[in-house]
């Protein structure tokens, strides 16, 4: 079943509280104020930003920082976002690994925890989410709720019915209940790549702008659209899926049937099976990091060779992203070492038929992610932080 918009509307008092909620909080989050200018630059009556900063201030989401000296008059009161009142859990599952962080209202890492996964079943993975959370809890007296990313796609399609990045046994529709149960918390879940898109934007390299892509390397090769501050994520939530896009005619086979799916060329999978077929490396993947460390920092031949075939088809599918969705910029993150990534970007060969392609750029068209490897237990954060202070005109849910 698709994601459905649940529409906001001012006739409904209590949707348009927490949306005038956000709206005030994600003013604060960016300067302190007092609640006339909060007033004149929402568009709120000066009553209602009373009352609702009254309530925040109630709840320790935003406090006073003093007052503001003016020309006449008694000097206002400015209130500012507080970051520190409370927690929000992060985690990602991955086919092979469970990553959480803990974080404040304003994204700093208070804590994070991994475990490496031999079964992936809800029921295990989810007790241990609760293992980590109760650990985490002893840091943080109040937690909001948690974030949950998993890989896409959602629900039964053409390209999940094998693929060694997916998750088999995970239903959309039913986790966010499990996982409730299980956290005694709110949970948001969506796919790992939209949440990274998200935390890059909050607290990375995308911080400040408004619309741009996330590729994300987890197991595979994923995609986070940001556009205007709001994730796109499609008719079902599956936007996003660029890793299955046939970059080779008649190329390498995928688990999801196709030949020449981008992924099989240009993800963490990709580099693994290179080595592996090289000798470099262990034929179940382990120690990928330092291996590819190592290679690194001998400038190994036979890594070059492969970021060679990776930044070609890399390049093509930038270009064709920029002409889709003209973004202001492509930032490339997750489970790859920096270094690796670095490397990519500067073997990038850009074609110059591309909106983005213009004079005046004030950024490259493509940059590095600088959340590192938390990047998408980042995002998972980033989803509750966003939910709690990002005005936005639906909600979605998934059926």
């Amino acid at each position: 079943m698709p994601f459905r918009p649940t529409q906001i509307t001012g006739n409904n008092a209590e949707k348009t509280k927490a949306h005038n909620r956000r709206v005030v909080l994600g003013y604060l989050r960016g300067r302190d104020a007092g609640r006339a200018e909060v007033a004149r630059a929402t568009g709120l009556s000066t009553q209602t930003v009373s009352n609702l900063v009254a309530e925040l201030a109630r709840e320790g989401l935003v406090a006073p920082q003093g007052r503001r000296a003016q020309a006449r008059g008694q000097p206002p009161v400015v209130y500012g976002f507080n970051p520190t009142s409370a927690a929000i859990l992060g985690f990602e599952v991955r086919p092979d690994a469970l990553t959480m962080v803990l974080t404040d209202l304003g994204g700093k890492i208070l804590t994070t925890g991994h475990t490496w996964l031999t079964q992936t079943d809800p029921a295990h993975v989810l007790g241990q989410m609760a293992m980590l959370a109760g650990q985490a809890a002893t840091l943080a007296p109040r937690i909001l709720g948690a974030g949950l990313v998993i890989p896409g796609p959602f629900g039964a399609t053409g390209l999940n019915a094998a693929s060694a990045t997916a998750l088999p046994d995970w239903v959309p529709s039913e986790i966010p209940a499990l996982a409730e149960s299980a956290l005694a918390l709110p949970v948001w879940l969506d796919k790992d790549a939209t949440a990274a898109a998200l935390a890059e934007g909050m607290f990375g390299a995308a911080k400040g702008a408004q619309t741009y892509a996330f590729l994300y390397f987890g197991a595979g090769l994923g995609l986070g659209i940001i556009d205007q501050g709001q994730p796109l994520r499609g008719a079902f939530g599956n936007a996003g899926e660029l890793g299955h896009i046939v970059s080779h005619p008649n190329g390498l086979p995928c688990d999801c049937g196709n030949n020449g799916c981008l992924e099989q060329y240009v993800s963490r999978l990709a580099v693994q099976r290179h080595l592996i077929a090289r000798g470099l490396l262990p034929a179940d993947g382990h120690g990928t990091d330092a291996v590819l460390t190592a290679l690194l920092a001998r400038d190994d031949a036979a890594l070059s060779a492969w970021v060679d075939t990776a930044a070609e088809a890399l390049s093509r599918a930038i270009g064709m992203l920029e002409n889709l969705f003209d973004p202001q910029y492509t930032i490339l993150g997750g489970a790859l070492p920096d270094a690796l990534l670095d490397l990519l970007i500067a073997r990038l060969a850009l074609p110059p038929g591309s909106v983005a392609h213009q004079t005046g750029r004030d950024r490259p068209r493509v940059l590095r992610g600088t959340s590192g490897r938390l990047t998408a237990a980042l995002g998972a954060a980033a989803l509750v932080i966003h939910h709690t202070v990002t005005p936005r005109i639906a909600a979605y849910r998934i059926e």
